[in-house]
């Protein structure tokens, strides 16, 4: 077991000691959203139906029974948002897109001009106010004719009909956009929609088969997107592209040899699932171990999309959790049991790894960001974004408004987390930006609306008025130093 002094002071934790004059003056800092959890208006303006307008509306799948139909209507105040981002100090916003709201069917044969006009306007408001887009192309909010029609990511075909979406975009917004991701964290779309079955589209049936099918075709799709991008866009447009890919770190809980391996077999499985093709033409050995003929193959073809097909890495990070060998995992999960390990949140001793936030999953532990783009660093070499970090607070309707707003923990976390992000970059690691989850208090999937991760609160009892927390302050304060600093030096 691990000795929690013992590691930090190993591990030279600095206690997040941070300020903006510790990043390149070119380092990116901005706020993420994604598109279903924020936008609403899910029957206006030429929208065709998700995965998860149809999924939040089967009884049971929501905590609080909610849906995204209105969300925190973003669509109709998305200038009062980005004057909000402008007014905190971000030079950048990171959102997705509706697919379904550019092809209502998802197929690509009819475009829906509406949508167009509405993500245009938003890139025009944020390049008007010195914020770049950063956009995302999928954030799990698939068309529902694609799942319904012939098995949305289970289905090879939804490759051609992702590039053809991809394509669009590409057209309709690269004069602007430079910066562009092609799927967000794929590990959630296939472990938790195809094997859990806690999301969208909410499949459980074949565990040992669809997850690994379904993170196979985002692959894929990913690759063919860059590559119409590459060879339609990049030289007129000057963009660039990558993939965004989720990791919790992963510490050993012990020195043994079982540990060890158990700890780097769970990144394997992790962000070696999406990277390693794209650096090899293959998965990692372990999962190829482990997984057999459940785990689908590339064939010569795919693999030549598939290598360099990235700029950058987008790398969202949330939490850590020490990793013990456990032989024979009997859950309910096919892809975690195949890990045979166990995720564990104490120190030796019973001390947890680091304060609990909201969710049962995410504790506060700085530390292990650093640890994780210095790995992903090593083994992946490319520019990395942290496109997500953040925590959450529980709704709490009997607490008075101001104390919902002074989010110390939240304050705390991001001070810690931007911390080891200054760390990473002394250590040599090419870190670029850093993107805080969420802008705004938000629909947080299975969760529904009893999870806060915004930095600006959402009253949903009172018209949805917006109020910036204690930690938008804080990351506004942040922001400024380096002006003033540099203010007085001139």
């Amino acid at each position: 077991m691990v000795k929690k002094e013992e590691f930090l002071r190993e591990n030279g934790y600095e206690n997040g000691q941070v300020s903006r004059t510790d990043f390149p003056s070119d380092f990116v800092f901005g706020v993420a959203t994604s598109a279903y959890q924020i936008e609403g208006a899910s029957n206006e303006g030429g929208r065709g139906p998700c995965i998860w307008d149809a999924f939040t509306h089967t009884e049971g799948k929501i905590l609080d029974k909610s849906n995204g139909d209105v969300a925190v209507d973003h669509y109709h105040r998305y200038l009062e948002d980005i004057d909000l981002i402008a007014k905190l100090g971000f030079s950048a916003y990171r959102f997705s897109l509706s697919w379904s709201r550019i092809f209502p069917d998802g197929l690509g044969t009819k475009v829906n001009d509406e949508g167009i006009t509405f993500y245009n306007n938003i890139i025009n408001a944020l390049l008007e106010r010195g914020i770049q887009p950063f956009v995302t192309l999928y954030h799990w909010d698939l068309p529902l004719h694609l799942d319904e029609s012939m098995g949305g990511w289970l289905n090879k075909k939804i490759v051609e009909y992702f590039a053809l979406y991809a394509d669009t975009c590409f057209a309709s917004f690269g004069d602007r956009v430079k910066n562009w991701i092609t799927i967000n964290e794929p590990l959630q779309t296939a472990v938790n929609g195809y094997d859990a079955g806690i999301f969208a589209p909410g499949r459980y049936e074949n565990r040992s088969v669809e997850p690994y099918l379904a993170a196979h075709h985002q692959i894929l799709a990913h690759a063919a997107a860059v590559s119409i991008y590459r060879i339609k866009y990049k030289d007129k447009q000057g963009g660039r592209i990558g993939l965004v890919a989720d990791c919790e770190w992963a510490e050993p809980n012990s020195d043994t040899i079982e540990d060890k391996s158990a700890a780097a077999r769970r990144l394997d499985f992790q962000i070696g699932w999406f990277l390693h093709p794209l650096y090899h033409g293959e998965y990692p050995e372990v999962m190829r171990e482990r997984l057999g003929d459940q785990l689908p193959k590339f064939s010569e073809e795919d693999k030549k999309f598939l290598l360099n097909s990235l700029d950058f890495i987008g790398l969202n990070h949330y939490t850590t959790r020490l990793i013990s060998h456990v032989p024979e995992c009997t859950g309910e999960s096919h892809y975690y049991n195949a890990q045979e390990m166990e995720r564990i949140v104490e120190w030796e001793g019973g001390q947890l790894i680091g304060e609990k936030a909201a969710s049962e999953w995410l504790y506060v532990v700085p530390w292990g960001l650093r640890k994780v783009i210095n790995y992903v660093s090593q083994k992946y070499p490319a520019p990395i974004y942290v496109t997500e970090n953040g925590m959450d607070d529980e709704d709490n309707d009997s607490l008075p408004l101001h104390e919902m707003l002074d989010d110390k923990l939240r304050v705390r976390y991001f001070k810690g987390y931007v911390a080891s992000v200054a760390e990473a970059i002394k250590d040599g690691a090419d870190v670029r930006g850093y993107f805080a989850w969420s802008l705004l208090d938000n629909f947080e999937w299975a969760q529904g609306y009893t999870k806060r991760f915004g930095l600006v609160y959402v009253d949903y009892k009172n018209g949805l008025t917006r109020h910036p927390k204690s930690s938008a302050y804080w990351f506004s304060r942040f922001l400024k130093d380096r002006a003033n600093k540099e203010g007085k030096e001139e």
